[in-house]
């Protein structure tokens, strides 16, 4: 591991000795600095984890240095240290980008303690920085509404192999989008102009599955009046969506397995041979691995159907993506209405669990706006599932008070800097600066 670099700044020699040898007795690199208009160059030619910074130094101030480091570093942490007790001189530092501010003279605990915390800071903003330029040029559907690191992954995984010809498995739970991400491989394909034909495998009765997929000829079977053509045939030229193949009858899969590998096919009732070409997009919700155990779904039909996996996590794996999921959706519901929801009512749609995944939130927002007339969604409109605690162990209930410190944690960790972190919590930076203190972070 690195040894992180510090930088502290006073014209105090005897804090400044103090400090240095503090610092570096708890493993930390430290550079000091006596003249702040020395600053400049020497953050020029450093990269630094973190900078203490006095105000009251002469011939400039704090505040002016503290200005010039955002200017050329902003994404450093800087922990200001003073003798003044004033709030506004505090807040004014807040306001200009500080992380925090120890009031001279300090504790050896509070000093260590506030180090790690604002290097941990700063770790977590690079990280989140290499996140964001990772994925910065991934074409996210519009209509897969993500910010979760792990299903960014698998439409960047999508997006990779949407344009050749293998087939894919998509994987996940009813209700998290898989038909969604079907589409989205079909459009990023340049297969994209030809048709996209889906079809539900455990929907379709045994019996008519093979007139479906390879249609049939007039007389076939009783009440075929007509000539009709099958899934694959309309789908030649493009894509064809298999969904829940899990279910497919066991009868059939050979079926399937000859057209896969042959491209090729007869109508029901029609001898003469047709030929195809089609991309297969299947889906599943259910364990193929164990059907194969118990000899329900062929092995060698699942190899043919799995040249790529593309796993879709749960909702309950995303919870990251809640919030943003249900504000789409009251939008979506709202008819051009603006509507609101509460803090209240948004965290208990937080911690609900969401068996039924996306599909699941859709249906209760849709419900809940239809039940708002007043345009603000609160607790009073959300189902009793939601609001009833039975499905949640008394171990995960927690304080209102500690929700509260674990949100600001949480939405301090996702963000660039203390303004963004209020406007998303829709405090003031005074605020903010208020309970940071109170809980240590």
């Amino acid at each position: 591991m690195n040894q992180s670099k510090i930088l502290i700044v006073d014209d105090d020699i005897s804090l400044l000795s103090t400090l240095e040898t503090c610092l570096s007795e708890f493993g930390f690199y430290v550079v000091t600095c006596s003249n702040p208009l020395d600053v400049v160059g020497i953050i020029a030619k450093n990269n630094f984890d973190l900078i203490f910074l006095d105000i009251q130094m002469s011939p400039i101030d704090g505040f002016t240095v503290l200005t010039e480091i955002k200017k050329l570093s902003p994404d450093i942490p800087v922990i200001i240290i003073s003798g003044s007790e004033e709030f506004d001189f505090a807040l004014r530092a807040v306001e200009m980008g500080a992380y925090h501010i120890l009031q001279k003279p300090m504790e050896l605990k509070e000093l260590i303690f506030f180090t790690k915390k604002a290097i941990e800071y700063q770790q977590i903003k690079f990280e989140l920085k290499k996140i964001k330029d990772k994925f910065k040029y991934i074409t996210t559907p519009e209509n897969i509404i993500t910010q979760n690191r792990d299903l960014l992954e698998v439409i960047e995984l999508a997006e990779t192999v949407a344009d050749s010809d293998i087939s894919i498995l998509i994987r996940g739970e009813s209700g998290t989008g898989k038909e969604l991400m079907a589409e989205f491989i079909h459009e990023k394909s340049s297969r994209k102009n030809k048709p996209l034909i889906k079809v539900n495998c455990a929907a379709i009765p045994e019996g008519l599955l093979e007139s479906e997929l390879f249609g049939h000829v007039k007389g076939a079977f009783t009440g075929a009046s007509k000539d009709r053509k099958g899934r694959f045939e309309l789908a030649d030229g493009g894509t064809l969506f298999l969904d829940e193949v899990g279910e497919m009858p066991t009868a059939f899969q050979a079926k399937l397995l000859r057209v896969l590998q042959s491209g090729q096919f007869e109508s029901v009732g029609d001898s003469k041979t047709k030929k195809v070409n089609v991309r297969i997009i299947s889906a599943t919700n259910v364990n193929i691995e164990a059907g194969i155990e118990e000899k329900t779904f062929r092995e060698d039909l699942f190899y043919r159907l799995n040249g790529v996996t593309i796993p879709i996590p749960p909702l309950r794996e995303r919870p990251e993506d809640i919030e943003l999921l249900v504000k789409h959706f009251i939008e979506k519901f709202s008819k051009n209405k603006h509507f609101s929801i509460t803090d209240e009512a948004l965290l208990l749609l937080k911690n609900h669990s969401w068996r039924g995944n996306v599909r699941e939130l859709e249906n209760t927002i849709h419900r809940v706006v239809l039940l708002a007339k007043d345009a603000i969604v609160d607790t009073l409109h959300l189902p009793p599932e939601i609001k009833t605690t039975n499905n949640r162990s008394s171990d995960s209930l927690l304080s209102l008070e500690k929700l509260k410190e674990l949100h600001i944690k949480k939405v301090l960790e996702a963000t660039s800097d203390f303004k963004e972190t209020a406007r998303i919590l829709k405090i003031d930076l005074a605020t903010l600066w208020r309970k940071r203190k109170k809980y240590s972070i």
